[in-house]
């Protein structure tokens, strides 16, 4: 995947409509999330983003969709769900990206890079 960036993408008109959603909008990082994403760095959190996006979200098909994403147990979780990034279903709904099909590498980078944005702006 490439080098991560931040900055690559404008995030702003996502976040605004993701903060519309109650649902979206009450997942927050605990102090708990916080310390651990602290203790481990944001480098080892991103890898993490980037194993949990290729084995839950990449694949064409997943049998469990719309359960694959728990709701606790890892930042990225909390993350994922607060983003729309949680299931194929959820991908199609708030960032148009279609279920059925193997998500490309770069479908993979704008989430990680999503999942990511929302990590600094939570700690």
């Amino acid at each position: 995947m490439a080098e991560w960036n931040n900055k690559e993408y404008d995030f702003s008109g996502i976040f605004e409509r993701l903060s519309k959603s109650d649902f979206r909008s009450k997942f927050h990082l605990t102090e708990k999330d916080k310390d651990y994403i602290s203790k481990k760095g944001l480098a080892t959190i991103r890898t993490h983003a980037e194993e949990f996006v290729a084995k839950r979200l990449a694949p064409a098909v997943i049998p469990n969709d719309g359960k694959q994403t728990p709701m606790k147990g890892h930042p990225i979780f909390l993350a994922q769900h607060a983003t729309g990034c949680c299931c194929r279903k959820c991908l199609f709904k708030w960032h148009h990206i279609p279920a059925g099909k193997q998500l490309t590498d770069e479908e993979q980078h704008f989430i990680v890079a999503l999942l990511m944005a929302w990590i600094e702006k939570q700690i």
